[in-house]
Protein backbone atom coordinates (compact mmCIF):
# COMPACT_ATOMS: atom_id res chain seq x y z
CA UNK A 1 0.00 0.00 0.00
CA UNK A 2 1.36 3.48 -0.79
CA UNK A 3 2.78 5.45 1.76
CA UNK A 4 -0.18 8.49 0.98
CA UNK A 5 -2.79 6.10 1.73
CA UNK A 6 -1.14 4.10 4.96
CA UNK A 7 -1.39 7.70 6.19
CA UNK A 8 -4.84 8.37 5.53
CA UNK A 9 -5.83 5.16 6.93
CA UNK A 10 -3.98 6.07 10.39
CA UNK A 11 -5.33 8.79 10.58
CA UNK A 12 -9.03 7.67 9.88
CA UNK A 13 -8.60 5.13 12.30
CA UNK A 14 -7.34 7.30 15.26
CA UNK A 15 -10.07 9.59 14.48
CA UNK A 16 -12.65 7.09 15.17
CA UNK A 17 -10.89 5.62 17.94
CA UNK A 18 -10.93 9.43 19.81
CA UNK A 19 -14.85 9.55 18.88
CA UNK A 20 -15.27 6.48 20.80
CA UNK A 21 -13.12 7.31 23.48
CA UNK A 22 -15.31 10.57 23.41
CA UNK A 23 -18.94 8.96 23.32
CA UNK A 24 -18.15 6.44 26.32
CA UNK A 25 -17.34 9.65 28.88
CA UNK A 26 -19.99 11.53 27.52
CA UNK A 27 -22.21 8.17 27.85
CA UNK A 28 -20.44 7.58 31.32
CA UNK A 29 -20.80 11.36 33.04
CA UNK A 30 -24.85 10.69 32.28
CA UNK A 31 -25.02 8.08 33.85
CA UNK A 32 -22.84 9.46 36.58
CA UNK A 33 -25.10 11.93 36.97
CA UNK A 34 -28.61 10.13 36.58
CA UNK A 35 -26.79 8.20 39.93
CA UNK A 36 -26.99 11.45 41.44
CA UNK A 37 -30.92 11.13 41.71
CA UNK A 38 -31.10 14.26 38.92
CA UNK A 39 -31.52 14.16 35.49
CA UNK A 40 -28.63 16.79 33.98
CA UNK A 41 -31.05 18.19 31.92
CA UNK A 42 -34.84 17.89 32.16
CA UNK A 43 -36.52 16.65 28.74
CA UNK A 44 -39.19 19.25 29.76
CA UNK A 45 -36.71 22.49 30.86
CA UNK A 46 -33.66 21.10 28.75
CA UNK A 47 -30.11 21.87 29.74
CA UNK A 48 -31.14 25.93 30.63
CA UNK A 49 -29.60 28.22 33.46
CA UNK A 50 -33.60 28.04 34.65
CA UNK A 51 -33.49 24.47 34.59
CA UNK A 52 -29.82 24.28 36.76
CA UNK A 53 -31.69 26.68 39.05
CA UNK A 54 -34.67 23.98 39.26
CA UNK A 55 -32.39 20.76 39.95
CA UNK A 56 -30.08 23.25 42.24
CA UNK A 57 -33.94 23.91 44.90
CA UNK A 58 -34.42 19.98 43.98
CA UNK A 59 -30.70 18.59 45.48
CA UNK A 60 -30.90 21.46 48.19
CA UNK A 61 -34.20 19.80 49.12
CA UNK A 62 -33.25 16.26 49.07
CA UNK A 63 -30.14 16.52 50.64
CA UNK A 64 -31.81 18.13 53.68
CA UNK A 65 -34.48 15.28 53.62
CA UNK A 66 -32.29 12.25 53.24
CA UNK A 67 -30.57 13.04 56.11
CA UNK A 68 -32.35 15.19 58.68
CA UNK A 69 -36.35 15.06 57.75
CA UNK A 70 -36.06 12.02 60.49
CA UNK A 71 -34.99 14.25 63.01
CA UNK A 72 -37.00 17.43 61.96
CA UNK A 73 -40.26 14.62 61.98
CA UNK A 74 -39.12 13.31 65.13
CA UNK A 75 -39.38 16.82 66.91
CA UNK A 76 -43.33 17.13 65.57
CA UNK A 77 -43.71 13.83 67.09
CA UNK A 78 -42.12 14.43 70.70
CA UNK A 79 -44.29 18.20 70.26
CA UNK A 80 -47.79 17.01 69.51
CA UNK A 81 -49.22 14.15 72.08
CA UNK A 82 -45.74 13.06 73.56
CA UNK A 83 -47.15 9.56 72.10
CA UNK A 84 -44.11 9.13 69.98
CA UNK A 85 -40.88 7.65 70.48
CA UNK A 86 -37.82 9.60 71.31
CA UNK A 87 -35.65 10.91 68.48
CA UNK A 88 -33.12 8.70 69.43
CA UNK A 89 -35.36 5.54 69.35
CA UNK A 90 -36.95 6.57 66.18
CA UNK A 91 -34.77 8.67 63.78
CA UNK A 92 -31.25 7.79 62.41
CA UNK A 93 -28.53 10.61 62.71
CA UNK A 94 -27.27 11.64 59.61
CA UNK A 95 -24.65 9.67 59.48
CA UNK A 96 -26.62 6.59 59.79
CA UNK A 97 -29.01 8.43 56.69
CA UNK A 98 -25.98 8.25 54.53
CA UNK A 99 -26.26 4.05 53.35
CA UNK A 100 -30.06 4.77 52.76
CA UNK A 101 -29.67 7.71 51.07
CA UNK A 102 -27.07 6.26 48.37
CA UNK A 103 -29.12 3.66 47.52
CA UNK A 104 -31.69 6.00 46.79
CA UNK A 105 -30.25 7.99 44.66
CA UNK A 106 -29.42 4.96 41.82
CA UNK A 107 -32.84 3.47 42.76
CA UNK A 108 -34.57 4.02 39.16
CA UNK A 109 -37.73 5.36 40.86
CA UNK A 110 -36.06 7.79 42.37
CA UNK A 111 -34.74 9.06 39.26
CA UNK A 112 -37.73 8.53 37.15
CA UNK A 113 -39.70 10.83 40.14
CA UNK A 114 -37.05 13.59 40.43
CA UNK A 115 -37.67 13.93 36.27
CA UNK A 116 -41.16 14.18 36.98
CA UNK A 117 -41.06 16.72 39.57
CA UNK A 118 -39.10 19.12 36.76
CA UNK A 119 -41.63 18.09 34.56
CA UNK A 120 -44.90 18.84 37.03
CA UNK A 121 -42.83 22.33 38.11
CA UNK A 122 -42.97 22.98 34.40
CA UNK A 123 -45.96 22.39 33.64
CA UNK A 124 -47.78 24.54 36.80
CA UNK A 125 -45.15 27.66 35.70
CA UNK A 126 -47.09 27.94 32.42
CA UNK A 127 -50.42 26.81 33.72
CA UNK A 128 -50.72 23.85 31.13
CA UNK A 129 -53.19 20.81 31.40
CA UNK A 130 -50.99 17.80 33.04
CA UNK A 131 -51.97 14.50 31.17
CA UNK A 132 -50.80 10.75 32.18
CA UNK A 133 -50.15 10.43 28.92
CA UNK A 134 -47.27 13.01 28.85
CA UNK A 135 -45.94 11.83 32.40
CA UNK A 136 -45.94 8.22 31.13
CA UNK A 137 -43.43 9.75 28.16
CA UNK A 138 -41.41 11.46 30.66
CA UNK A 139 -40.65 8.52 32.35
CA UNK A 140 -40.24 6.26 29.88
CA UNK A 141 -43.41 3.68 29.56
CA UNK A 142 -41.63 0.55 30.05
CA UNK A 143 -42.35 1.79 33.72
CA UNK A 144 -45.81 1.96 33.40
CA UNK A 145 -46.40 -0.44 36.15
CA UNK A 146 -43.98 1.41 38.36
CA UNK A 147 -45.64 4.58 37.02
CA UNK A 148 -48.33 4.75 40.18
CA UNK A 149 -45.45 4.27 42.87
CA UNK A 150 -43.17 6.99 40.48
CA UNK A 151 -46.24 9.19 40.58
CA UNK A 152 -46.98 9.21 44.34
CA UNK A 153 -43.04 10.08 45.04
CA UNK A 154 -43.13 13.14 42.82
CA UNK A 155 -46.26 14.16 44.71
CA UNK A 156 -45.06 14.02 48.08
CA UNK A 157 -42.18 15.92 46.98
CA UNK A 158 -44.10 18.46 45.42
CA UNK A 159 -46.39 18.79 48.45
CA UNK A 160 -43.46 18.67 51.01
CA UNK A 161 -40.93 21.04 48.95
CA UNK A 162 -43.66 23.22 47.40
CA UNK A 163 -46.85 22.91 48.78
CA UNK A 164 -48.61 21.93 46.07
CA UNK A 165 -51.36 19.28 45.70
CA UNK A 166 -51.59 17.01 42.93
CA UNK A 167 -55.01 15.80 42.16
CA UNK A 168 -56.76 14.16 39.41
CA UNK A 169 -59.19 16.62 37.74
CA UNK A 170 -60.88 14.28 35.18
CA UNK A 171 -60.93 10.26 35.42
CA UNK A 172 -61.79 10.14 31.89
CA UNK A 173 -58.75 11.66 30.12
CA UNK A 174 -56.64 11.23 33.12
CA UNK A 175 -55.88 14.72 33.45
CA UNK A 176 -54.19 16.38 36.67
CA UNK A 177 -53.67 19.91 38.70
CA UNK A 178 -51.59 20.99 40.85
CA UNK A 179 -53.21 22.91 43.81
CA UNK A 180 -51.39 25.59 46.11
CA UNK A 181 -52.20 24.76 49.89
CA UNK A 182 -52.30 28.53 50.43
CA UNK A 183 -53.30 30.96 48.03
CA UNK A 184 -50.43 32.17 45.77
CA UNK A 185 -52.16 34.49 43.02
CA UNK A 186 -52.37 37.32 44.87
CA UNK A 187 -48.57 37.58 44.50
CA UNK A 188 -46.46 38.49 48.47
CA UNK A 189 -43.91 36.77 49.89
CA UNK A 190 -44.97 33.18 48.57
CA UNK A 191 -44.56 33.63 44.69
CA UNK A 192 -40.66 33.04 44.22
CA UNK A 193 -38.71 34.95 41.95
CA UNK A 194 -38.94 31.99 38.93
CA UNK A 195 -42.42 31.26 39.80
CA UNK A 196 -42.29 28.80 42.28
CA UNK A 197 -44.20 28.83 45.70
CA UNK A 198 -42.39 28.62 48.52
CA UNK A 199 -45.95 27.28 50.35
CA UNK A 200 -44.03 24.15 52.13
CA UNK A 201 -41.65 25.99 54.14
CA UNK A 202 -44.99 28.10 55.64
CA UNK A 203 -47.22 25.09 55.81
CA UNK A 204 -43.97 23.59 57.69
CA UNK A 205 -43.57 26.46 60.29
CA UNK A 206 -47.91 26.27 60.61
CA UNK A 207 -47.50 22.58 61.57
CA UNK A 208 -44.55 23.16 64.37
CA UNK A 209 -46.89 26.28 65.93
CA UNK A 210 -49.40 24.12 65.66
CA UNK A 211 -48.08 20.95 67.66
CA UNK A 212 -46.89 23.18 70.11
CA UNK A 213 -50.06 24.54 71.55
CA UNK A 214 -50.89 27.04 68.94
CA UNK A 215 -47.64 29.21 69.65
CA UNK A 216 -44.07 28.39 69.23
CA UNK A 217 -40.81 29.81 70.26
CA UNK A 218 -38.36 31.05 68.34
CA UNK A 219 -36.21 28.90 69.94
CA UNK A 220 -39.01 25.93 68.74
CA UNK A 221 -38.88 27.03 65.15
CA UNK A 222 -35.15 27.08 64.64
CA UNK A 223 -34.77 23.78 66.55
CA UNK A 224 -36.51 22.49 63.64
CA UNK A 225 -35.72 24.12 60.84
CA UNK A 226 -31.58 23.64 61.63
CA UNK A 227 -33.45 19.92 62.29
CA UNK A 228 -34.56 20.59 58.20
CA UNK A 229 -31.09 21.97 57.55
CA UNK A 230 -32.47 25.49 57.13
CA UNK A 231 -30.17 28.31 59.16
CA UNK A 232 -30.70 32.04 59.81
CA UNK A 233 -27.90 33.88 57.80
CA UNK A 234 -27.33 30.60 55.15
CA UNK A 235 -28.98 31.66 52.15
CA UNK A 236 -31.69 28.90 50.85
CA UNK A 237 -32.01 28.66 46.92
CA UNK A 238 -36.29 28.69 47.41
CA UNK A 239 -36.64 31.26 49.87
CA UNK A 240 -33.66 33.32 50.19
CA UNK A 241 -32.37 34.34 53.70
CA UNK A 242 -34.55 32.26 56.24
CA UNK A 243 -34.89 34.89 59.00
CA UNK A 244 -35.76 37.84 56.87
CA UNK A 245 -38.40 35.36 55.32
CA UNK A 246 -39.86 34.07 58.36
CA UNK A 247 -39.50 37.14 60.50
CA UNK A 248 -40.14 39.73 58.40
CA UNK A 249 -42.10 38.52 54.76
CA UNK A 250 -44.85 36.11 56.41
CA UNK A 251 -45.51 38.69 59.24
CA UNK A 252 -45.97 41.39 56.73
CA UNK A 253 -48.39 39.12 54.26
CA UNK A 254 -50.40 38.23 57.55
CA UNK A 255 -49.74 34.52 57.04
CA UNK A 256 -47.67 34.51 60.80
CA UNK A 257 -47.58 37.17 63.81
CA UNK A 258 -44.19 37.45 65.57
CA UNK A 259 -44.71 38.87 69.17
CA UNK A 260 -42.67 39.19 72.53
CA UNK A 261 -43.52 36.66 74.68
CA UNK A 262 -45.63 38.85 77.40
CA UNK A 263 -43.33 39.31 80.53
CA UNK A 264 -40.13 37.50 79.01
CA UNK A 265 -37.03 39.19 80.36
CA UNK A 266 -34.73 38.73 78.50
CA UNK A 267 -37.24 39.38 75.78
CA UNK A 268 -38.26 36.32 74.44
CA UNK A 269 -40.29 35.69 70.93
CA UNK A 270 -42.58 33.38 69.81
CA UNK A 271 -44.45 32.95 66.36
CA UNK A 272 -48.77 32.22 65.80
CA UNK A 273 -50.84 31.50 63.25
CA UNK A 274 -51.56 35.25 61.27
CA UNK A 275 -55.52 36.18 59.89
CA UNK A 276 -54.44 35.16 56.66
CA UNK A 277 -52.89 31.79 57.45
CA UNK A 278 -56.11 30.86 59.47
CA UNK A 279 -58.30 32.05 56.63
CA UNK A 280 -56.46 30.48 53.44
CA UNK A 281 -56.32 27.17 55.59
CA UNK A 282 -57.17 24.54 58.20
CA UNK A 283 -55.78 23.12 61.21
CA UNK A 284 -57.21 19.85 59.56
CA UNK A 285 -54.88 20.42 56.28
CA UNK A 286 -51.73 21.55 58.38
CA UNK A 287 -51.68 18.25 60.40
CA UNK A 288 -52.19 16.24 56.92
CA UNK A 289 -49.18 18.25 55.73
CA UNK A 290 -47.25 17.01 59.83
CA UNK A 291 -48.64 13.53 59.23
CA UNK A 292 -46.76 13.37 55.98
CA UNK A 293 -43.60 14.16 57.78
CA UNK A 294 -44.09 11.25 60.08
CA UNK A 295 -45.27 8.87 57.27
CA UNK A 296 -48.57 8.26 58.97
CA UNK A 297 -52.22 9.75 59.14
CA UNK A 298 -53.92 12.56 61.03
CA UNK A 299 -55.31 10.19 63.71
CA UNK A 300 -52.24 9.28 64.57
CA UNK A 301 -52.04 12.34 67.00
CA UNK A 302 -55.38 11.81 68.77
CA UNK A 303 -55.02 15.18 70.48
CA UNK A 304 -54.46 17.32 67.55
CA UNK A 305 -56.76 15.17 65.76
CA UNK A 306 -59.62 16.07 68.00
CA UNK A 307 -58.64 19.79 68.21
CA UNK A 308 -58.43 19.76 64.18
CA UNK A 309 -62.36 18.12 64.05
CA UNK A 310 -63.90 20.69 66.35
CA UNK A 311 -61.88 23.41 64.22
CA UNK A 312 -63.88 21.56 61.08
CA UNK A 313 -67.43 21.83 63.24
CA UNK A 314 -66.62 25.72 64.07
CA UNK A 315 -65.73 26.72 60.42
CA UNK A 316 -68.89 24.92 59.08
CA UNK A 317 -70.71 26.38 61.80
CA UNK A 318 -69.86 29.58 60.56
CA UNK A 319 -70.87 29.24 56.93
CA UNK A 320 -73.81 27.88 58.21
CA UNK A 321 -74.64 31.01 60.32
CA UNK A 322 -73.82 33.25 57.14
CA UNK A 323 -75.00 30.72 53.64
CA UNK A 324 -75.06 34.01 51.32
CA UNK A 325 -71.01 34.71 52.31
CA UNK A 326 -68.59 33.66 50.19
CA UNK A 327 -65.16 33.61 52.32
CA UNK A 328 -61.78 32.05 52.16
CA UNK A 329 -62.58 29.36 55.34
CA UNK A 330 -65.81 27.97 52.77
CA UNK A 331 -63.39 27.36 49.79
CA UNK A 332 -60.45 26.31 52.84
CA UNK A 333 -62.92 23.61 54.42
CA UNK A 334 -64.23 22.45 50.52
CA UNK A 335 -60.43 21.97 49.69
CA UNK A 336 -60.17 19.79 52.72
CA UNK A 337 -62.70 17.31 51.67
CA UNK A 338 -61.83 16.67 47.79
CA UNK A 339 -60.00 14.16 46.53
CA UNK A 340 -56.13 13.53 46.12
CA UNK A 341 -54.54 12.29 43.10
CA UNK A 342 -54.89 8.62 44.62
CA UNK A 343 -56.80 7.61 41.82
CA UNK A 344 -54.43 6.75 39.07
Amino acid sequence: MPRGQKSKLRAREKRQHVRGETQGLEGAQDTAVEEEGFPSSSPVLGDTPESSHVAGILQESEKSSASTTPAAAAILCKKSDGSAKSQDEESPSPSQATPSTVSSRKDPLTRKASMLVQFLIEKYKKKEPIMKADMLKVINRKYKDQFPEILRRAAERMELVFGLELKETNRSNNSYDLISQLDVTKGGSLCGGTGLPKTGLLMTLLGVIFVNGNRATEKDIWEFLNALGIYAGRRHLLFGEPRKFITKDLVQDKYLEYRQVPNSDPPRYEFLWGPRAQAETTKMKVLEFVAKYNDTVPSSFPALYEEALRDEEERAGAIVAAPTSSTPTASASSRAESSSFSHI
